[in-house]
């Protein structure tokens, strides 16, 4: 960094930071798109001096206290000052700086003393201490701005999307006996080489706001402000991401809207009332998960979740979200039994509050940054998801197709003996794929709670195994629809994961799992290279079934096509432990199809079997090409 920037970089650390009339009332409007530079801890100056700036929202509190490690923890020493009608509170405190510990202690209308972490902190204490820590996000010299103008001016539902979900915490550890995490610096360096290497296009990572309980996956949140303290520091993330970039990796956070943790710390009554959660337990809260439920109707909650997507963009750089429970947001009554949730004014169970901030969070989020992608976690049949902002549509870029993943495991679970009464199960997705524009998701979610690996999900021995996962992620790959896969299924993790501890590696010493690396890896490879695999993904002019009926030989035939008709793919696939000889497959065209992709190959794992590098088709007014197909085939032909 050049003196120049340095110098910059001071005066911006020097600025006063304060909180005027008009950020109080665009908070209580729900449009304070910037307010987390206002409330939280910032490094300000007044009076010469510099010092930090701390401002909370607890309008229902009788006072507010800071306390931290600079006091002493005094409970009376630094009372907050209350501003205005809004209920904000605020403090500079002259000498402090970054890694100061502290808390807000709120006395409630009725008295009572609460220790509270910061709503809009920026860095916490490494559990299970709860503190909030003062952080400074300036200063870091981001190297990026190619990747972000180039995501911003591409039509994202015309480009690849192959996205790696992982969880820092378990991906790789140290062997020290220790809790053994990589940092986030650390983990950059090991997840970018591999992402490089397996042609991924994202990474979507889990639990990166902070959150108490490591088995929660980052799923109960306390802060949505702060990455998680568990691999670093705030910058040492922005490193993360920088790096990511540089190496044309997009970043996806999980975001959690839905619900949040009770923790006493948390924002649960965080005044002694219930000011973000809302206060009818039937709308605030989860019976079976134990959280709380945002309260999507009130101004300032809403101003809190949609600055806090803008904040992971601007100050961190990301370039999409996936949001978690989305049908629990959508459903009055979801997970609940009678008596347990209120209906609508209408009567019905539609949660009209969480429909207009989808709508509105959305609007703001996608109408600034074009290229930003939201992803919705939808699990039900609710429609427009997706679609263009100003419309009916939730206005989503992307919504998870959770029937396709059902669907799929299902099939892919049975003996082949009955997969030939299943047979539509694999084809009903693409009855509906124009309906959304869908990401096919084969997530953690998948791999845990006794739900086997994906690799033991499937039937038969162990070469069996291995040979209907790599004809499965063939035809996932094949179908329309952008791609995500968990980390470890793409070698063939045996156990089921858990995040106390790190991928199973070692397996990648081992043939079969090998050969399953490879042949998602050369997977990725050509759908990356291809645009007939990705550019026309919500379009039946981008996909043709050549055979959608062939149940008796539990196989399936279909080409994808490219926007300029050339470089289209012939995909066949065999579901069975038999071999086809002879098998009659029908194509568009009447040209030569040249092999790509065979997954019999030995450097897969497989048999070794032979399968023809050119076929050619034969016919006058329909065309179809012959070839000897092996047992669990997967062959892939461009043309």
């Amino acid at each position: 960094m050049g003196k120049e920037q340095l110098g910059k970089e001071e005066k911006q650390l020097r600025e006063t930071v304060f909180i005027s009339e008009a950020d109080s009332y665009l908070f209580g409007q729900g449009t304070h798109y910037d307010i987390y530079k206002k409330l939280g801890a910032h490094i300000s100056t007044e009076g010469g001096q510099e010092g930090v700036f701390f401002a909370v929202w607890a309008p229902n509190a009788q006072c507010v206290h800071l306390v931290g490690d600079f006091n002493e923890w005094n409970t009376t020493s630094h009372p907050m000052e209350k501003i205005g009608p809004g209920g904000i509170y605020q403090l500079f405190v002259p000498g402090l700086g970054e890694g100061e510990k502290y808390k807000y202690l709120i006395t409630t209308d009725k008295g009572e003393q609460l220790y509270k972490a910061d709503p809009f902190a920026n860095h916490a204490e490494y559990r299970p201490g709860t503190a909030s820590v003062t952080a400074d996000l300036a200063g870091f010299v981001w190297e990026d701005e190619k990747w972000i103008s180039e995501r911003d001016t591409k039509d994202v539902l015309a480009q690849p999307m192959s996205i790696y979900e992982c969880h820092i915490g378990s991906f790789m550890k140290h062997p020290d006996g220790t809790e053994g995490f990589y940092n986030y610096r650390e983990f950059a360096d090991r997840i970018v080489k591999y992402l490089k290497e397996m042609q991924y296009t994202h990474v979507e990572l889990m639990g990166i706001a902070e959150h108490p309980f490591d088995g929660s996956w980052g799923y109960q949140v306390t802060g949505y402000y702060a990455p998680t303290s568990r691999y670093g520091t705030p910058k040492d993330f922005m490193y993360l991401v920088n790096k990511l970039h540089k190496n044309k990796i997009g970043v996806i956070l999980d975001w959690v809207p839905a619900h949040f943790a009770t923790d006493a710390h948390g924002l649960g009554c965080f005044d002694g009332q219930c000011i973000f959660e809302h206060p009818d337990p039937r709308r605030g809260e989860h019976p079976d998960w134990g959280t709380k439920i945002f309260n999507y109707g009130k101004n300032e909650v809403k101003n809190f979740l949609i600055a806090n997507v803008l904040y992971w963009i601007k100050e961190f750089h990301v370039d999409g979200i996936r949001v978690d429970a989305v049908a629990s947001m959508l459903y009055l009554d979801y997970g609940k039994k009678e008596g347990q949730w209120l209906p609508n004014q209408y009567g019905g169970n539609q949660n009209l509050e969480a429909i207009e901030f989808f709508k509105h969070m959305n609007s703001v989020v996608r109408g600034t940054y074009p290229g930003f992608i939201t992803i919705a976690e939808e699990s039900t049949a609710w429609p427009n998801v997706t679609g263009e902002i100003g419309t009916d549509s939730l206005g989503f870029t992307f919504k998870w197709n959770m029937g396709w993943m059902h669907d799929f495991c299902e099939y892919m679970k049975l003996d082949p003996y009955f997969r030939k009464n299943n047979h539509y199960a694999m084809t009903f997705a693409m009855s509906y794929n124009e309906s959304e524009n869908y990401i096919l998701p084969l997530s953690h979610d998948e791999v845990v709670h006794l739900k086997c690996s994906m690799v033991n999900k499937m039937p038969g021995y162990t070469w069996d195994k291995f040979a209907n996962l790599k004809a499965g992620y063939a035809y996932m790959f094949g179908h329309s629809g952008k791609k995500l896969l968990f980390m470890g299924q793409d070698f063939g993790q045996d156990r089921e994961w858990s995040e106390e501890r790190e991928l199973d590696w070692y397996l990648l010493g081992e043939k079969l799992n090998l050969g399953l690396h490879h042949f998602v890896r050369d997977l990725l490879k050509l759908y990356k290279k291809y645009p007939c695999m990705y550019e026309r993904d919500q379009s039946w002019e981008g996909f043709e079934w050549m055979n959608a009926d062939d149940a008796d030989h539990s196989t399936y035939s279909f080409v994808r096509k490219s926007k300029s008709g050339r470089n289209n793919l012939l995909f066949i696939i065999n579901m069975t432990p038999m071999s086809w000889d002879n098998y009659r497959v029908r194509v568009p065209k009447k040209k030569k199809y040249r092999l790509l992709l065979n997954s019999d190959d030995f450097e897969y794992g497989g048999n070794g079997n032979l399968i023809p590098e050119e076929l050619n088709a034969e016919g006058k007014d329909s065309y179809s090409v012959t070839l000897h197909l092996p047992a669990y085939a997967a062959v892939v032909y461009v043309f």
